[in-house]
């Protein structure tokens, strides 16, 4: 076992809210005075408790409000539990919100360099690295055009590219990899896969489920900031999470968990027969009306390699 890099224990953290931007200076002491004025506490997270080690790609899922966001924050230091603590080991990069860190009046190249210095790299390490960055993110045609004329995706492909080739200890990312189209999803997810290997350790926050599993050896799954599970079973818990999502079926224990997953392999299997049985039908009637023409040589090139199931059953079809 590597040595642990990011360790949570039991990180609670609690937003105080009131009514005090919706009343004059005045009422406040009044209301404060009277013993009227009420203060509202909502708990984002609560007793979360983790660790990972190096290598380790954490995956933490969970439907919209379930504390994913506030306890990355809370692990790069932006906000201190309420209770618990936060143990980290390196310099981190994160990407919590893709528009923070830049100034949409500077060009790329400014920007760039804006946000090297904001993880505390010099200009020395900048110089050295802004060539490669520039070229990851395929911003060469547009390094002096100013922030603000950029897409949102081009923003993001930039601020993915620093926190990734700055080579970082610990790398945070909220929801970026979804960013860009095909090619650059891929190619950031091949870069993820890369520095993992080198041992970087990385928090995955995602909707995508797929990616996700991709790219994460380990899950944390939090609902209204309580922590359902977090395991290095990464596939099982996957699966119950995407029955979750089909069910509503919220797990209680792990017999609720082995329930969800069960049910996940059963409705995947039926899915999977169905969508072979629908290649094969559609395969069958290329290769009783194309015979030997190139589309069809190449379709069956395609299902050896991929599809061998489907190709047997259509022959066996055939006879």
């Amino acid at each position: 076992m590597g040595k642990t890099v990011v360790e949570c224990n039991n990180v609670s953290i609690r937003y105080k809210t009131g009514d005090i931007k919706h009343m004059g200076l005045k009422d406040y002491l009044i209301k404060r005075v009277t013993g009227k004025y009420v203060i509202k506490e909502f708990w984002a997270d609560k007793n979360i408790s983790f660790s990972l080690q190096e290598g380790d790609m954490l995956g933490i899922v969970g439907t919209n409000g379930a504390g994913k966001s506030t306890l990355l924050k809370a692990i790069t230091g932006i906000l201190d539990p309420v209770k618990g603590n936060v143990k980290t080991r390196g310099n981190i990069a994160a990407l919590l919100e893709l528009s923070s860190g830049f100034d949409l009046d500077l060009t790329v190249k400014e920007n760039a360099y804006l946000r090297g210095a904001m993880l505390g790299y010099t200009r020395q390490f900048m110089d050295d690295k802004y060539d490669q960055i520039i070229e990851f993110a395929e911003l060469e045609q547009f390094q002096d055009y100013t922030f603000s004329a950029l897409s949102s995706g081009m923003r993001s492909r930039l601020a993915f590219s620093i926190a990734c080739l700055v080579n970082p200890d610990i790398l945070i990312l909220d929801e970026v990899l979804s960013v860009g189209d095909g090619a650059f999803r891929k190619k950031s997810g091949d870069k993820m896969r890369q520095i993992l290997s080198e041992g970087i350790t990385g928090i995955l926050v995602s909707h995508s489920i797929t990616q996700v599993r991709e790219l994460c050896n380990k899950i944390l799954w939090i609902d209204h900031g309580n922590q359902i599970a977090f395991g290095d079973n990464a596939e099982f818990l996957c699966n119950c999470y995407e029955e979750f999502l089909a069910t509503g079926k919220l797990p209680q224990n792990s017999d609720d968990l082995n329930e969800l997953n069960a049910a996940f392999e059963k409705r995947h299997a039926k899915a999977m027969r169905e969508e072979t049985k629908r290649e094969t039908e559609r395969f069958l009637q290329m290769l009783r009306e194309g015979e030997s023409e190139p589309a069809v040589e190449a379709a069956l090139a395609i299902l050896r390699e991929n599809r061998p199931e489907a190709l047997k059953l259509a022959y066996r079809k055939l006879d």
